[in-house]
């Protein structure tokens, strides 16, 4: 059972004993009589639950970084703030969009519902929106026919584990973010599932080449040998979108990555 849900089912009970509390039980209870501890702890829950169930419905989210599919931009252990209204007003625990904002564009990181399993929430960068052709051949991101700008950085060393990745600098939409490639790690797909869609993609020994459908994006981790995203599980629909990753706001490993974040 997902924590919404939950926290949805608490905010009826406690609402349901507030509620009935005011308009109903207090007439029959003496003016000098102590509330029962389950009307006391109910009412008084009650403005605390409503309060973040909005927030974290409507408002932001928090989230914890649990892999390192998106280094060297987002670390293990990054607590982040999730805006949960740019991409547009969503009913909570369905998740059903009800009014429209903004579209997620390309260079968005974003969280969304991982589409083989519901349940659980992914963090990824958007690669490609409705109607892109993206390239990823021999390490190389390609959008409709044009070549994302790239350029080559210091390579990034990693801290916990003590090897060195080859880093670089990529450009689309005027969004710059820093990716990583590991040198002995193969340029083709393996593992892919059979995924919804799959027809718009071609798997070739270079990688792969793929038609994002209507309503879908292409989502990728900045550290791109080391993240299983849509080139292994394919698309996520406009209906899995959670919100809008933009800020760090606590790492117990290393406090001066509180922050924003690209």
């Amino acid at each position: 059972m997902n924590f919404a849900l939950i926290l949805f089912c608490l905010l009826l009970v406690s609402g349901a004993i507030w509620v009935a509390d005011i308009f109903v039980l207090r007439k029959f209870r003496a003016a000098d009589a102590k509330d029962p501890w389950w009307v006391e702890y109910g009412a008084s829950f009650f403005p605390v639950i409503l309060i973040v169930f909005v927030l974290r419905s409507f408002i932001v989210e928090p989230f914890k970084i649990p892999s390192a599919s998106m280094l060297p931009t987002l670390h293990v252990g990054d607590f982040i703030l999730v805006n949960k209204f740019t991409y547009g007003i969503r009913l909570p625990v369905v998740n059903k969009k009800i009014i429209d904002i903004n579209e997620p564009q390309r260079g968005d990181v974003m969280v969304f519902r991982y589409p083989e399993d519901p349940s659980l929430d992914y963090i990824k960068r958007v690669v490609g929106v409705p109607g892109d052709k993206v390239a990823y051949q021999n390490k190389r991101l390609t959008i409709n026919g044009k070549p994302v700008e790239t350029r080559r950085v210091d390579d990034y060393l990693h801290p916990e584990r003590l090897y060195y990745s080859k880093q670089f600098v990529e450009k689309s939409d005027g969004v710059e973010h820093h990716t990583l490639n590991d040198t002995d790690a193969p340029d083709f797909i393996s593992k892919a599932t059979q995924f919804p869609y799959r027809n718009d993609c071609l798997y070739n020994n270079a990688g792969l080449i793929c038609t994002v459908p209507a309503g879908h994006y292409f989502m990728m981790g900045d550290n791109r040998d080391n993240s299983r995203d849509s080139r292994f599980w394919g698309f996520v629909p406009e209906e899995n979108i959670v919100g809008k990753a933009f800020f760090i706001w606590l790492n117990f490993g290393d406090l001066k990555r509180i922050g924003s974040f690209r």
